[in-house]
């Protein structure tokens, strides 16, 4: 039952995920020169997305 959960809390990372990453590619489409001001931010915003689902496996196996 706690793996169910987790697929379901899974589902608000993924689409973090994919949203960050959708906006840096149209922001380096428009504004090239950005790239590395824009990957920083990125991949900054994909770690905490990231660690969120972490979080959530943790306490799915741990609950």
């Amino acid at each position: 039952m706690n793996m169910i959960g987790y697929g379901l809390a899974a589902i608000g990372p993924g689409i973090g995920i994919g949203l960050i990453f959708a906006a840096y590619i149209s922001g380096v489409a428009r504004q090239p020169e950005a790239q590395g001001r824009l990957q920083s931010i990125a991949i900054l915003g994909f770690a905490l997305a990231e660690a969120l689902a972490i979080i959530g496996i943790a306490l799915a196996f741990v609950l």
